[in-house]
């Protein structure tokens, strides 16, 4: 599958020590919120982290991120990119650190090149802020993640990430039909399925109230 179009001169680039990458777990495995055109990108798998919801402050509907865990396996993508755009990276994942990823902790299918500096971005939760906060996590920021799942490892990857992820306990706010997060996709009969895997972890479904 051709998730993203690898750019003409991703190999020269590379060998010429001008090209990073890093791996997405979330809202980057769906190519439909990619608003910026990577130089390349694959289907991976990463060794050593997990996903979990991280709450933020009052009103402030969850992250997406990861924290370590020894030989826990993470479905997602690795995306290639110029090494010049990644202090732009950095500040789009601000409040995340980036780690390094060393070869044996990554397999990449079909790798368009070797050698090249790979990264994660892990969250630092505040515990204090998390034991104040009503943690909710937003639908149409779910639907994107999930959708891309789907189209790349099917309904067994979907529901992998659902089973795999930490703090599905808590509520999803529906704000389906008046998406709250900017890159928000169009749904293609997806619906039941999400919601029925949620549901199943004991997500709680909160209405959208009026302001």
């Amino acid at each position: 599958m051709n998730i993203h179009p690898d750019h003409p001169e991703l190999v020269r680039l590379a060998s010429e020590g001008r090209v990073i990458a890093y791996f997405g777990y979330g809202s980057l495995v769906n190519r439909q919120t990619l608003r910026t055109r990577f130089l390349g990108m694959r289907k991976a798998h990463v060794f050593g982290w997990r996903r979990f919801w991280m709450p933020r402050g009052v009103g402030e509907p969850a992250l997406l991120s990861v924290k370590p865990e020894e030989r826990h396996v993470t479905q997602g993508v690795v995306v290639y990119d110029l090494a010049d755009h990644l202090p732009a990276v950095d500040e789009r994942e601000a409040g995340y650190l980036r780690r390094v990823v060393t070869p044996e902790h990554v397999t990449i299918d079909s790798a368009p090149v070797d050698n090249v500096p790979l990264f994660i971005y892990e969250a630092t939760p505040d515990e204090e802020t998390a034991a104040e906060t009503n943690a909710f996590i937003l639908q149409s920021y779910l639907d994107a993640v999930l959708q891309g799942f789907l189209t790349l490892y099917g309904e067994e990857g979907v529901s992998r990430f659902v089973d795999e992820t930490e703090g599905f306990e808590t509520t999803v706010l529906q704000d389906r039909a008046s998406p709250l997060y900017p890159r928000a996709v169009r749904l293609e009969g997806e619906e039941a399925l999400f919601d029925r895997l949620v549901a199943r972890r004991g997500a709680r479904f909160a209405a959208m109230t009026g302001g």
